[in-house]
Protein backbone atom coordinates (compact mmCIF):
# COMPACT_ATOMS: atom_id res chain seq x y z
CA UNK A 1 0.00 0.00 0.00
CA UNK A 2 0.95 3.57 -0.03
CA UNK A 3 2.90 5.47 2.16
CA UNK A 4 0.54 8.39 2.85
CA UNK A 5 3.23 10.97 3.69
CA UNK A 6 4.46 10.39 -0.02
CA UNK A 7 2.66 12.71 -2.44
CA UNK A 8 0.97 10.51 -5.50
CA UNK A 9 1.95 13.04 -8.35
CA UNK A 10 5.56 13.09 -6.91
CA UNK A 11 5.93 9.76 -7.13
CA UNK A 12 4.33 9.12 -10.58
CA UNK A 13 7.00 11.65 -11.79
CA UNK A 14 9.58 9.61 -9.78
CA UNK A 15 8.48 6.76 -11.28
CA UNK A 16 8.94 8.57 -14.89
CA UNK A 17 11.90 9.96 -14.16
CA UNK A 18 14.74 8.36 -17.11
CA UNK A 19 12.22 6.84 -18.82
CA UNK A 20 13.02 6.69 -22.86
CA UNK A 21 9.90 5.13 -24.13
CA UNK A 22 6.66 5.16 -23.79
CA UNK A 23 3.17 3.40 -26.00
CA UNK A 24 1.22 6.50 -26.68
CA UNK A 25 -2.17 4.82 -27.47
CA UNK A 26 -4.77 6.77 -29.54
CA UNK A 27 -8.50 5.51 -30.98
CA UNK A 28 -8.53 5.00 -34.81
CA UNK A 29 -11.61 6.71 -36.04
CA UNK A 30 -13.15 3.13 -36.24
CA UNK A 31 -12.98 3.16 -32.81
CA UNK A 32 -9.79 0.33 -32.30
CA UNK A 33 -7.34 1.45 -30.22
CA UNK A 34 -3.58 1.67 -31.58
CA UNK A 35 -0.18 2.01 -29.95
CA UNK A 36 3.32 3.30 -30.98
CA UNK A 37 6.45 3.67 -29.29
CA UNK A 38 7.05 6.85 -28.72
CA UNK A 39 10.55 8.61 -26.64
CA UNK A 40 9.60 10.49 -24.14
CA UNK A 41 11.06 14.30 -23.91
CA UNK A 42 13.16 14.88 -20.88
CA UNK A 43 11.10 17.52 -18.81
CA UNK A 44 10.12 18.02 -15.35
CA UNK A 45 6.91 16.02 -14.70
CA UNK A 46 3.75 18.25 -14.12
CA UNK A 47 1.08 16.82 -15.51
CA UNK A 48 2.24 17.14 -19.04
CA UNK A 49 3.98 14.32 -21.44
CA UNK A 50 5.85 15.82 -24.54
CA UNK A 51 6.39 13.59 -27.33
CA UNK A 52 7.87 14.82 -31.36
CA UNK A 53 6.41 13.49 -34.45
CA UNK A 54 5.71 14.27 -38.28
CA UNK A 55 2.89 16.73 -39.24
CA UNK A 56 1.92 14.24 -41.58
CA UNK A 57 2.00 10.38 -39.47
CA UNK A 58 -1.61 9.08 -40.14
CA UNK A 59 -1.67 8.77 -36.21
CA UNK A 60 -2.11 12.35 -35.90
CA UNK A 61 -5.47 12.37 -37.12
CA UNK A 62 -6.82 9.58 -34.42
CA UNK A 63 -5.66 12.50 -32.03
CA UNK A 64 -7.80 14.94 -33.64
CA UNK A 65 -10.85 12.66 -33.81
CA UNK A 66 -10.62 11.34 -30.09
CA UNK A 67 -8.00 13.30 -28.35
CA UNK A 68 -8.19 10.72 -25.03
CA UNK A 69 -5.09 8.44 -25.51
CA UNK A 70 -3.01 6.78 -22.86
CA UNK A 71 0.50 6.25 -22.54
CA UNK A 72 2.28 3.53 -20.65
CA UNK A 73 6.03 3.19 -19.57
CA UNK A 74 7.72 0.12 -17.98
CA UNK A 75 10.87 -0.64 -16.94
CA UNK A 76 12.56 -3.42 -14.40
CA UNK A 77 9.85 -3.62 -11.86
CA UNK A 78 7.83 -0.21 -12.41
CA UNK A 79 4.42 0.01 -14.75
CA UNK A 80 2.69 3.32 -15.25
CA UNK A 81 -0.44 4.03 -17.15
CA UNK A 82 -1.18 7.74 -17.72
CA UNK A 83 -4.54 9.01 -19.39
CA UNK A 84 -5.39 12.35 -20.51
CA UNK A 85 -5.96 14.15 -23.47
CA UNK A 86 -3.03 15.00 -26.66
CA UNK A 87 -2.70 18.14 -28.57
CA UNK A 88 -1.15 18.46 -31.91
CA UNK A 89 1.25 22.01 -30.96
CA UNK A 90 3.63 23.30 -33.87
CA UNK A 91 5.54 26.14 -31.61
CA UNK A 92 8.99 26.69 -32.66
CA UNK A 93 10.06 28.12 -29.13
CA UNK A 94 8.86 24.67 -27.18
CA UNK A 95 10.53 22.73 -30.49
CA UNK A 96 13.80 23.89 -29.61
CA UNK A 97 13.99 23.95 -25.62
CA UNK A 98 12.73 19.88 -26.17
CA UNK A 99 15.05 19.43 -29.12
CA UNK A 100 18.08 17.02 -28.49
CA UNK A 101 20.36 14.65 -30.35
CA UNK A 102 17.90 11.56 -30.51
CA UNK A 103 15.28 13.59 -32.18
CA UNK A 104 17.63 15.23 -34.65
CA UNK A 105 18.32 11.30 -35.59
CA UNK A 106 14.26 10.53 -36.19
CA UNK A 107 13.84 14.38 -37.82
CA UNK A 108 17.20 15.71 -38.90
CA UNK A 109 15.18 18.42 -40.98
CA UNK A 110 15.17 20.52 -37.30
CA UNK A 111 12.66 22.23 -35.22
CA UNK A 112 11.98 25.17 -37.32
CA UNK A 113 10.83 22.72 -39.68
CA UNK A 114 6.48 22.92 -40.61
CA UNK A 115 6.94 19.10 -40.42
CA UNK A 116 7.80 18.34 -37.09
CA UNK A 117 5.25 18.41 -34.78
CA UNK A 118 4.76 18.33 -30.91
CA UNK A 119 2.28 16.20 -29.08
CA UNK A 120 1.51 17.13 -25.80
CA UNK A 121 -0.11 14.65 -23.55
CA UNK A 122 -1.99 16.73 -20.47
CA UNK A 123 -2.50 13.78 -17.94
CA UNK A 124 -5.52 13.55 -16.49
CA UNK A 125 -4.42 10.55 -13.67
CA UNK A 126 -2.62 8.23 -13.76
CA UNK A 127 -1.75 4.22 -12.29
CA UNK A 128 1.44 2.99 -11.42
CA UNK A 129 3.01 -0.68 -9.83
CA UNK A 130 6.37 -0.10 -8.26
CA UNK A 131 7.67 -3.71 -6.99
CA UNK A 132 10.16 -3.29 -4.65
CA UNK A 133 13.85 -3.88 -5.89
CA UNK A 134 14.85 -4.55 -8.92
CA UNK A 135 13.64 -7.28 -12.06
CA UNK A 136 15.68 -9.81 -9.93
CA UNK A 137 14.30 -9.12 -6.74
CA UNK A 138 11.07 -9.24 -8.85
CA UNK A 139 11.37 -12.83 -10.06
CA UNK A 140 12.88 -13.87 -6.59
CA UNK A 141 9.62 -12.49 -4.50
CA UNK A 142 7.38 -14.58 -7.37
CA UNK A 143 9.80 -17.83 -7.04
CA UNK A 144 9.70 -17.50 -2.96
CA UNK A 145 5.81 -16.85 -3.29
CA UNK A 146 5.41 -20.09 -5.19
CA UNK A 147 8.03 -22.43 -2.57
CA UNK A 148 5.77 -20.54 0.63
CA UNK A 149 2.28 -20.94 -1.04
CA UNK A 150 1.85 -17.02 -0.29
CA UNK A 151 1.01 -14.34 -2.34
CA UNK A 152 4.06 -12.61 -3.91
CA UNK A 153 5.33 -9.33 -2.64
CA UNK A 154 3.57 -6.82 -5.44
CA UNK A 155 4.94 -4.07 -3.96
CA UNK A 156 3.15 -0.29 -4.59
CA UNK A 157 0.05 -0.04 -6.33
CA UNK A 158 -1.76 3.22 -6.66
CA UNK A 159 -4.34 5.01 -8.50
CA UNK A 160 -3.50 9.15 -9.04
CA UNK A 161 -5.38 11.94 -10.21
CA UNK A 162 -3.22 14.41 -11.51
Amino acid sequence: MSDDTTDPTRKVAELLTGQRFGFLTTTTPEGKLTSRPMSLQEVEFDGDLWFFAEAHAPWLGHVAVSPQVNVGVGSGGSWVSLTGRALVVDDVAKKRELWNSGVEAWLPQGPEDPSVVLVKVDADSAEYWDSPGNRLATAFSFVKAKATGSQPDTGEHQKVDL
